[in-house]
């Protein structure tokens, strides 16, 4: 320890320690704060229980016991020991404890004064996982309430170290290291969008590997891009180490791949995003970054959390270049512009924002908090998440409405996995398929376990087959869930149900059934629509239980189901099948169809004509599609008429606010929109006083009686409204034009043919004016009629010269 930074600061920090109960360390990476705080504090007065070390990852957890054992000259699991979900050493001589963020939040749930723990240190918070923030949160919660005397010490790299501070009270002081800084060179190679990411990789890792000394790590965002670029380096070089490091390996493994070649011979690491932080990788002094990682991502439509993969972030970018200056000058190449470094995100999201907080919600209620609000959070669960959690899990009987946990959610809650997971293994148990069930929850957690596909039935059979250490430790893991499952619930007689019907009773929306003969389209009881490789096995199945997908939009990728068969289905979900009657618009026909339908959430099983169909639906729909065409579906000269006399009662947004009161008695006993005109105007004019009815009678009469006794009906639709089309004949001796309230009539005048000659708003004008030149056009086409010079002093009449003069 005597060449780490980190002991600058170490006599200021075990000074607050004493003085004060919390405290925030910021030491750049490699400075040592993750191997050498917690084992100066077991010296401490105050320090006579144990003291736990948070480490964001597994292998994380596990390096760093066992380099800090290595310090003090110890084997693991003596006075250093760590503890992880499928890997442990520790003992009663256990003073430090190493453990991941996930099984601390267990620990304090269990025992909220953390009996016998001196002191808890939260490494890498930068991180901003879910496990840790909630951790250090119920932390806060039982140091004020429980426990003063717990000292609560927040590290990391790139920590905002005031908000942090202003989160553990008043008096918790930051202390900051500088650290060792080594030469670091970026090599910004950009990128190739034609080549795919292994090629592009592959190329730009020997291209590191002949310019540069030192081992190489280069950062890929899955297993399956590191096996591909793994496979093309070796045929360039056989010789040369090249070695995977992810969170699906064995433990020997991953300490192959932490620390150097026992030989000295230079390798190269192939590594996800658990190399970013925590652990130092001897002998690396060039990084090679895709800029590329795998985040988890809750997908609220389909219930369960999956990986996406998205642009790494500056600050994650930083730390991984920083990996390479850690012991000496390094060098990171990067395959993006530099120019558009600066568009990438600053920091990755808190999990808090993209997380399912079921899990939150779940371990409050444990604690006895229905409120999260009244937590001491860095940043507060969001209020949405918040909502839709808690309804899932009312839905799996984990909470009540107040959200207070049931005696069935602290069932899911003793068991370590999602509470959606924890509910099939439960129900497996009662069924005597709790092996089953447990093994199929652990496959869908670890990635890589049983190998790859979309069947998850054959990777269990896969597994089952593996005799690995990992396949083995995840076994006995699996195992222990059951027997814990099967103590907390009864027996329950019949036969144990297929394993499909367990994935399906946890997530009763991804019970999806195929809707095409080549197995690509399928349609979720959820509403949500999958596609699915027609190459894929599962392809041929009619029904698929399914426990993971990718994409958001209509059609995502299922990338782990089961196969089930109908008589399963019906079975074993019968309850959740119902009879329904429906009611929908055929465009097509244009008419409503009823129908009676056996129906699984949104999935129909069978449909047939509805003997008896809801009256009211039927009425709603045709009320709804007249409104939607209301325009339309009106008589327009009715409706044009009460806008011009100004009659609210008639207006298309009155009208559409109230179609229920006035408009359904018209659809009762109907299946279209095909109401008789008659009545539609008396339901419309019902809607008007006697007194409204005058008022639209006087202001906008309904037609235009003429001077010889025809009546012409009035357009108030028009832009030129209102106007009427009335022969010349018929309005001769008018001297004034005619009004309609104030307003002049527009007159359409046409010959005796029905052709137009003329459009005035000025009747007197018109006859002074331009008549005369109608006057003579008239004469020449229409002899038989009367043309007079003062057509103003005629009387009106249609008939001809001859008939008018025999009159």
């Amino acid at each position: 320890m005597t060449d780490l930074p980190i002991k600058a600061v170490l006599p200021d920090l075990l000074a607050a320690l004493r003085t004060r109960n919390s405290a925030v360390l910021i030491a750049p990476p490699g400075a040592g704060k993750t191997t050498s705080v917690a084992p100066a504090l077991l010296g401490e007065e105050w320090c006579s229980g144990q003291v736990i070390l948070l480490s964001p990852r597994r292998v994380a957890a596990r390096a760093a016991a066992e380099r800090i054992a290595e310090m003090l000259g110890e084997e693991v699991g003596g006075t250093v020991g760590y503890l992880t979900r499928l890997d442990s050493k520790t003992s009663a001589k256990t003073r430090l404890l190493v453990v991941t963020e996930a099984i601390f939040v267990a620990r304090i749930l269990a025992d909220q004064e953390l009996t016998g723990v001196s002191a808890v240190l939260f490494d890498e918070a930068h991180e901003r996982h879910l496990e840790s923030d909630l951790g250090l949160a119920l932390a806060l919660e039982s140091q004020g309430v429980l426990r003063e005397d717990l000292r609560l010490l927040v590290m990391s790299a790139t920590l905002d170290g005031a908000r942090f501070a202003r989160l553990l009270g008043e008096n918790a002081p930051v202390i900051e290291s500088e650290g060792k800084a080594y030469p670091l060179a970026i090599r910004w190679l950009g990128s190739a969008p034609e080549k795919r990411l292994d090629e592009a990789m592959a190329s730009a890792i020997l291209t590191a590997w002949r310019e540069e000394a030192g081992d190489v790590l280069a950062f890929l965002p899955g297993v399956g891009e590191i096996e591909r670029v793994r496979e093309r380096l070796g045929e360039r070089l056989p010789d040369v180490p090249i070695l995977p490091l992810h969170g699906q390996m064995p433990p020997a493994d991953q300490r192959r791949a932490i620390r150097r070649d026992a030989q000295g011979q230079r390798r190269i690491v192939l590594a996800t995003s658990i190399a970013e932080t925590s652990i130092t990788l001897d002998g690396v002094s060039v990084v090679v970054d895709s800029g590329l990682s795998r985040r988890a991502q809750f997908d609220v439509a389909a219930g369960v959390t999956h990986l996406v993969t998205t642009r790494a972030s500056q600050a994650s970018a930083a730390q991984r270049a920083g990996r390479a200056a850690r012991q000496g000058p390094g060098v990171a190449y990067r395959l993006w512009e530099e120019a558009g470094h600066a568009g990438r995100e600053a920091f990755d999201p808190p999990e808090m924002l993209t997380s399912d907080l079921a899990p939150l919600v779940l371990a409050l209620a444990q604690w006895g908090v229905e409120d999260a609000g009244s937590l001491p959070w860095i940043d507060p669960p969001p209020a949405p998440a918040l909502a839709a959690a808690r309804e899932r899990l009312h839905a799996l009987d984990a909470i009540d409405q107040a959200g207070r946990i049931t005696a069935t959610g602290r069932q899911i809650a003793s068991l370590p996995m999602e509470p959606w997971q924890a509910a099939m293994l439960l129900f497996g148990a009662q069924y005597g398929a709790g092996r089953q069930a447990a093994r199929l929850a652990l496959l869908l957690q670890e990635r890589g376990l049983g190998g790859r596909g979309e069947d998850l039935a054959a990777r269990l059979q896969r597994w089952d087959g593996d005799r690995s250490g990992r396949a083995d430790a995840a076994r006995k893991l699996a195992d222990g869930w059951a027997l814990r499952a099967e103590g907390l619930v009864g027996r329950r007689s019949g036969d144990a149900p297929p394993l499909g019907i367990l994935l399906a009773h946890a997530l009763p929306d991804n019970l999806a059934r195929r809707r095409d003969a080549s197995g690509e389209s399928w349609l979720s009881a959820g509403g949500r629509g999958y596609a699915l490789d027609p190459a894929s096995p599962l392809a041929r199945a009619e029904w698929l239980a399914i426990g993971d997908a990718q994409g958001r939009a209509g059609a995502a990728r299922i990338t782990a189901a089961i196969a089930l068969e109908t008589a399963e289905v019906e079975q074993w979900l019968g309850h959740r099948i119902e009879r329904r009657h429906t009611a929908r618009w055929n465009a097509a026909e244009g008419r409503v169809e009823a129908r009676l339908e056996r129906r699984l959430g949104a999935i129909t099983l069978a449909s047939g004509p509805d003997p008896q169909p809801d009256a009211k639906a039927i009425v709603d729909i045709l009320v709804d599609k007249a409104v939607e065409r209301l325009g339309e579906f009106l008589p327009r000269s009715l409706i044009a008429r009460a806008r011009f006399a100004g009659l609210e009662a008639l207006s298309l947004d009155r009208l559409a606010a109230e179609a229920a009161e006035w408009l359904a008695p018209l659809f009762t006993g109907r299946r279209d929109l095909d109401v008789p005109k008659g009545a539609l105007v008396e339901a419309l004019l019902n809607r008007l006083s006697w007194d409204e009815r005058q008022t639209l009678d006087r202001l906008a009469p309904r037609d235009f009686a003429s001077p010889a006794g025809t009546h012409h009906p009035i357009d108030y639709e028009g832009d030129d409204a209102p106007s009427v089309e009335v022969r010349v004949q018929a309005v001769f001796g008018l001297e004034a034009h005619p009004m309609i309230g104030t307003t002049p009539l527009l007159l359409k005048l046409t010959d005796p043919g029905g052709k137009p000659m003329q459009a005035t708003r000025d009747l007197p004008g018109f006859w002074r004016g331009s008549w005369r030149d109608v006057q003579k056009d008239g004469k020449g086409r229409y002899p038989k009629h009367r043309w007079p010079d003062e057509p103003w002093a005629e009387k009106p009449s249609l008939k001809t010269k001859n008939a008018f003069n025999r009159t």
